[in-house]
């Protein structure tokens, strides 16, 4: 059996590493776009609260996405829905690039953003899930690394995006730009079909979408706590602080891009290193987080944007505290966001992981969107503390949810009598 487990794994592997680069370049120009879009439109006059709202579709249909795409992988397999999401990315960056200036309005974008959410969503869940399928079962410590390093790498790669954005911006032109980044989209999609072979998993069309939900309490206070973690970071990164950073300290968007994709690019490596920071040396065994682990970091990362708004209400220098805030909030949250990644496949059903997984980063969209709306809207009626704050009590929430997770990892069927 074993003979004949070898080759399939070893398809499995070669496949994940095309699935892995698509995801890559997926996520550079899904990085870039946010910056083109952000920063076009607040310089052409729009509020906070309406620059916001044009981020409003990516994220719910972001949700959408991650449930119904979860349940097309089980059926059809991780190539189709791998192939879909790139494909809509292309479609949703040719609608911005392609057309008159004076298309370019609110319903449009919002439109072509709802796209680029479905987009990105389905090429996360694609190589988030094929994780599972080239690391044995018996092995969570491999799992640990192998996770961390992907999103490790995802997230450093995003901050590329952003620093793309910035230049493409400053050098060509929104426009122009989102032709470049389209191109890229087109020969991911090339190297896919061209290269891939198989589905990537095994389909099963019998797969029923009301399996979507998960029935394990693992999962789900998992999915709950995940909605608060990455709605803290989204209630001040996304609108609030780049805004805040523009209008109030005067930083130019290229400065401000520059920035943004510095942190991000640290966070992601922070984030692949997170089996050695939180392990030492215990993480070149079989030593993994577990439930423990998720529940100290989140009150640790609490604390931070706190501190930040206190200093700032103090009259603390602003561009020192945000720099320095910024930067050791995005360590704590990365190594946060690692262990929750690693959670969510080690929690996983082995044959339902695609929709396990789905029903996991359906409620990650849910915090995004709840954080880009507070976003715009606590910043305008408020200002940047306030953000903090409500930063640091869902991070609260978060750690409290966490409290009720598994004490430690299934290595067999640990979780499920937990569920």
């Amino acid at each position: 059996m074993s003979a004949s487990a070898s080759p399939a794994r070893s398809v499995d592997l070669r496949n994940y590493i095309l699935v892995t680069g698509a995801y890559w370049a997926d996520t550079i120009a899904d990085g870039a776009t946010r910056v083109l879009v952000l920063f076009y439109f607040y310089e052409r006059g729009y509020t906070p609260i309406e620059v916001a709202f044009l981020f409003i579709f990516y994220e719910v249909f972001g949700i959408v996405t991650n449930l119904v795409g979860g349940w097309l992988a089980a059926r059809f397999g991780l190539r189709t829905t791998l192939l879909m999401g790139l494909g809509t990315q292309l479609v949703a960056l040719l609608m911005l690039a392609l057309v008159p200036a004076a298309w370019l309005v609110v319903a449009w974008v919002m439109i072509s953003q709802a796209l680029s959410g479905v987009a990105k969503d389905l090429t996360k869940m694609s190589s988030k899930s094929a994780v599972k399928l080239v690391v044995p079962e018996d092995d969570p410590g491999s799992l640990y690394r192998w996770v961390t390093i992907l999103t490790g790498s995802k997230n450093a790669l995003k901050g590329v995006g952003f620093f793309v954005g910035g230049l493409l911006l400053t050098t060509i032109g929104f426009q122009p730009a989102l032709v470049v980044l389209a191109a890229l989209i087109a020969i991911a999609i090339v190297c896919i079909v061209t290269l891939m072979h198989g589905d990537l998993g095994n389909p099963d069309r019998k797969a029923k979408f009301s399996q979507m939900f998960s029935n394990s309490r693992a999962v789900n206070l998992l999915a709950a706590a995940r909605i608060l973690l990455f709605a803290s970071r989204d209630v001040w990164f996304v609108v609030a602080l780049p805004v805040y950073l523009r209008s109030v300290l005067g930083w130019s968007f290229w400065q401000v891009g520059t920035f943004l994709a510095v942190w991000v690019i640290g966070y992601g490596i922070v984030q692949a290193s997170a089996p050695r920071i939180l392990g030492g040396r215990s993480a070149d065994r079989k030593m993994h987080p577990d439930g423990r682990t998720a529940t100290w970091l989140a009150f640790s990362l609490a604390t931070l944007p706190a501190a930040i708004a206190v200093a700032l209400t103090a009259g603390a220098d602003p561009t020192i505290t945000l720099v320095v805030g910024l930067i050791v909030f995005g360590a704590v949250f990365a190594l946060n966001s690692a262990v929750h990644s690693f959670l969510i496949l080690n929690y996983a059903d082995g044959d339902k992981v695609a929709m396990n997984v789905g029903f996991y980063y359906m409620a990650n969209a849910a915090g995004r969107l709840a954080g880009t709306i507070l976003s715009g809207v606590i910043y305008e009626l408020s200002g940047l503390e306030a953000c903090l704050w409500a930063s640091a009590a869902m991070l609260v929430g978060a750690g409290v949810i966490s409290l009720s997770l598994p004490v430690r990892t299934r290595e067999t069927a640990d979780i499920g009598a937990t569920a």
